[in-house]
């Protein structure tokens, strides 16, 4: 369903990480499931794919549905059959455009499956499979009233808005809150984040 998915465009927020991370002067050591139940839509139409900045993107409501996704998207099938625990999630996916792109954030809201949780999909495929653990390199960012974020994910020491222009990220970041960073490195369980919102 068109409602489901709504894509962010950040293309006039290509250093939105960069000027993040600069409320965190010391990083903190380390650390999902993209979820959430979507109306039926016709079996047989093929899934819109909609220009997002540099990139093309397209949302696939459940894993029986990547047949009906332009091919540049195509994953497997024999891949999901590694992971049955996302047999009725839906997905997105991003594809930076042929030529010369300029890389920028990428965003996207959805209807959550549960309000209380913050998902973070960190589940990796590389070659075509699903290993039991995976190598990470992520800095994960969220605004958050959770106690348990806030006890274990770094603070930012000042408001969002004293670095990012909360227009340029269309309504991704509250300016009068504190941003929460987690970076996660090395080997780790090949699997989602999720924390309380």
């Amino acid at each position: 369903m068109k409602e489901s998915v709504k894509f962010i465009n950040l293309k006039l927020a290509p250093k939105l990480f960069e000027k993040l991370d600069r409320a965190f002067p010391v990083t903190f050591p380390r650390g999902v499931t993209l979820s959430a139940p979507f109306g039926d839509e016709p079996e047989s139409a093929a899934l819109e794919v909609q220009s997002v900045g540099s990139f093309a993107a397209s949302f696939v409501p459940r894993i029986r549905d990547f047949d009906r996704l332009d091919r540049q998207f195509r994953i497997e099938s024999s891949v999901w059959q590694s992971l049955p625990q996302y047999q009725d999630h839906g997905f997105v996916v991003f594809k930076l455009k042929a030529g010369k792109q300029k890389v920028h954030p990428m965003a996207f809201a959805y209807p959550a499956r549960d309000r209380e949780q913050i998902v973070f999909p960190t589940v990796h495929i590389h070659d075509g499979k699903v290993h039991a653990e995976a190598e990470f390199d992520h800095a994960l960012y969220c605004q958050s009233e959770s106690g348990e974020v806030r006890m274990s994910w770094q603070e930012s020491v000042a408001l969002a808005g004293g670095y990012v222009n909360e227009a340029t990220t269309r309504g991704t970041i509250r300016k009068d809150e504190h941003v929460y960073k987690k970076t996660i490195q090395g080997l780790h369980k090949n699997e989602d984040l999720v924390v309380p919102s």
